[in-house]
């Protein structure tokens, strides 16, 4: 490489990140438009809308319709939002909480209120017409012709004439379709349930055989489409057509959509919220990565030199890129808590594929090698490290995508891009920066650093050791559960998210900001209540929402006696409810199976590249190790088991996979330099010659961890907290355990001899 075009390509990369820097802080045209501000914030970080919904003609219904119609609108608002809650107030309320807007009646138009859904046949048994056309007046007072019914809903149910409801319909969507004359048109696709397949193939059957008769798609007390059939649909699917513009259709759909819920609902009341962490969690976030970035940085420098120079900027062009395309990706993406820190721990987990070639550079240096060659063979060598690893994790995050709850979604969608951009910046961006600078004259061995062969370290000597002591704090961390239990607390100490609670609606006489009632009002709540608070404001009105842990009819009268004594509150503006968890069973559900399959699809890949399940076997035992270990400080130190509890987790999985799969590549590349020889010291050289990988790696991600814990607000240092801990039990299961669990794997089920 000619020393112009190594300089070309510093002034490139340094250039990119600058110009990438200004989109993400100013915009690409300078004047705000385009830029980080633009990405969609989620309820903690910005606020939204809060719609809640009350069951139309029943006071208690029933717990299984109540969680049924919860879970499918879940699903029904992750269009919004991945981030969208949805619980339950009271005995037959349900609030929906979408981040990122503003506007209550633009979601309300565009999600439709969820009503009955009846799909009716055009005449009964008889012959008798169920609607017919009459010309009415319109709101503006002229006449119009419109479809209404000849016959309650109740006598449509007794005589049969009802085809299918709005259970029937698993989903509907609009799309685009050919009509007779090959002309494009807008249409609604519909997918039935298997029995509303069946019912409405008979109800078709009956339509053509009566002289082609009409289907009339009732929805909330009106006709929205009266479509004719003209052929028998068996097959579970169907489509409405008639001169729709998109948005006609889509405004359809989700009609249909909304209207296959267990229960009807009607609008109660609407509102916009404020953040429940504000402003405070953004910038303290933000001021944490900054200076983490910088001591990464600074990190890299000092002990790589030349290598660590080209990363430390790679790493910047590395934020740079991901700040941008979250602003790209803001109509799929919506930044919580979990999404920031993560965002900033993979500040710290970028630098690992760095590290990993870097060790690699340094091993071949030692061997003799010209730079040149080590820089080429280094990155030759730690590719299957940095695909395996990287690929790994990459699998669960895009499971996890698919089959997670919409909590989990954002999560994943942050993982996978995080990963995506790494191993890009560290493959190539790194690797064109560090021969940039060999090309400018930066040649000697001494900038780059040699590595000598290290005495294999007898780490698996110690293997009975390792093993009990981990059995040991996860048994311990069951013994606290069951002290914690018995003493009426809970194994874990589980806030709104997972229990519920009590959510009290207090009017005050004057307005406070967010950090006004943190200061002066939580306090006293929490002395009141004994419990954590979580804050809400309404928008344009002096309403707060305060969400406790459930509350006795004792404490809940305390509470407000204290609101009036202390605060001049009216005790008839004072409003309390019973709140039902944001993260429900089907939640947990989704959840664990999406979990499950990705580490059964982890596995499939492990055996697949290595050839031997039992290294799979032997991370996915290390991985759940960490896991427990983690589980049981959550248990000792009764941190609080929030949303971020499951992001907790799925970055232990993540991170925790990625670093064993480093060390078993070593212990393969050793074995099959090896040939056949006893796989302890080859276990044995294996950790070692990765030992300073595993360090230095857990190192700069624990810094950048332990940062978001001293500047972050309490529920960041919720996050952050056991994550230090499962940095550094992935780090102690990778070194003293992965290995272990492989060796005894092997001598108890040893490979078939090949002929």
């Amino acid at each position: 490489m000619k020393k112009s075009k190594a300089a070309l390509i510093i002034l490139l990369v340094v250039l990119l990140t600058l110009g990438i820097g200004y989109m993400d802080i100013w915009g690409y045209d300078g004047n705000g438009t385009g830029n980080a501000s633009d990405i969609k914030l989620g309820l903690d970080l910005a606020g939204g809308v809060s719609i809640t919904y009350q069951v139309v003609g029943e006071e208690n219904p029933s717990e299984t319709d109540m969680s049924d119609t919860i879970y499918k609108l879940q699903q029904r608002v992750a269009g919004y939002s991945t981030e969208a809650q949805v619980y339950q107030e009271g005995s037959n309320r349900i609030a929906i909480e979408i981040p990122g807007v503003t506007d209550a009646e633009t979601i309300l138009a565009q999600l439709g209120r969820p009503g009955a859904l009846y799909f009716i046949n055009q005449t009964d048994s008889n012959g008798n017409p169920n609607y017919s056309d009459q010309i009415v007046m319109n709101d503006d007072g002229s006449y119009g012709q419109q479809t209404v019914l000849t016959k309650s809903i109740d006598e449509l149910m007794a005589d049969g004439s009802i085809a299918i409801t709005g259970t029937d319909v698993e989903d509907a969507r609009a799309v685009s379709q050919s009509d007779n004359m090959n002309n494009m048109e807008y249409a609604v696709s519909l997918a039935l349930t298997p029995e509303g397949a069946q019912k409405f193939a008979e109800a078709t059957q009956r339509a053509v055989s009566r002289g082609y008769e009409t289907i009339g798609i009732y929805y909330d007390g009106q006709f929205v489409s009266v479509p004719r059939v003209n052929d028998v649909i068996a097959n579970g699917s169907a489509s409405i057509s008639g001169s729709f513009t998109y948005e006609e259709a889509e405004r359809l759909a989700s009609t249909i959509r909304i209207g296959g819920l267990s229960l009807e609902l009607e609008e109660l009341h609407s509102k916009v919220v404020g953040a429940q962490l504000g402003i405070d969690a953004i910038e303290t976030s933000l001021k944490a990565g900054a200076i983490g970035l910088a001591v990464v940085a600074l990190f890299m420098i000092v002990v790589y030199f030349i290598p660590g120079l080209a990363s430390a900027i790679a790493l910047c062009f590395y934020v740079a890129l991901i700040v941008l395309l979250l602003i790209g990706f803001n109509d799929v993406l919506t930044l919580t808590l979990p999404g920031i820190a993560g965002i900033i721990l993979s500040i710290g987990m970028a630098v690992d594929a760095n590290v990993v070639v870097f060790a690699r550079i340094r091993e071949e240096l030692g061997k003799g090698d010209s730079v040149e060659s080590a820089i080429n063979t280094g990155y030759a060598k730690a590719l299957s490290a940095i695909i395996d690893g990287n690929v790994t994790t990459l699998i669960a995050a895009i499971v996890l995508m698919i089959l997670g709850p919409s909590n989990v979604k954002g999560f994943a969608q942050t993982l996978a891009l995080g990963i995506v951009v790494s191993m890009f910046t560290a493959l190539f961006v790194t690797k064109w920066l560090m021969k940039a600078f060999y090309a400018l004259g930066l040649k000697s061995v001494s900038l780059y650093g040699k590595g000598n062969e290290r005495k294999a370290v007898d780490f698996l000597s110690k293997k009975g050791i390792f093993i009990a002591l981990s059995v040991i704090v996860i048994l311990a961390g069951f013994v606290f559960m069951g002290i914690n239990g018995s003493q009426g607390k809970g194994a874990l100490n589980y806030s709104l998210d997972f229990v519920g609670g009590t959510a009290t609606t207090v009017d005050f006489n004057e307005s406070y900001s967010l950090q006004q009632l943190n200061d002066m009002v939580v306090p006293r709540i929490e002395a009141v209540t004994g419990s954590t608070v979580q804050v809400q404001t309404v928008q344009n009105s002096n309403e707060v929402i305060f969400k406790t842990s459930s509350l006795e009819s004792s404490v809940r009268s305390a509470l407000e006696n204290m609101f009036v004594s202390e605060f001049g509150v009216n005790g008839t503006s004072i409003t309390t409810e019973t709140i039902s968890s944001t993260i429900s069973d089907e939640m947990k559900r989704d959840t664990i199976i999406a979990v499950i399959v990705a580490i059964i699809c982890m596995l499939i890949y492990i055996r697949i590249r290595f050839k031997d399940i039992r290294f799979g076997l032997s991370s996915v035992i290390a991985l759940m190790h960490d896991v427990l270990v983690v589980l049981a400080f959550y248990a000792a130190a009764r941190v609080s088991v929030s949303n971020t509890f499951v992001a907790c987790m799925l970055t232990i999985v993540g991170y925790s996979i990625n670093a064993t799969i480093v060390i078993f590549d070593r212990v393969r590349e050793n074995m099959a330099n090896a040939g056949k020889t006893d796989i302890v010291p080859i276990v044995n050289k294996s950790v070692t010659q990765t030992l300073s990988r595993s360090i230095f790696t857990s190192l700069t991600t624990f810094v950048m961890v332990a940062l978001l814990y001293f500047f972050g607000v309490s529920s960041i240092k919720d996050f952050a907290l056991p994550l230090m801990v499962g940095i550094g039990c992935g780090c102690y299961s990778s070194v003293c355990l992965a290995g272990a669990f492989w060796v005894i794997l092997s001598k108890k089920f040893p490979a078939k001899e090949k002929n």
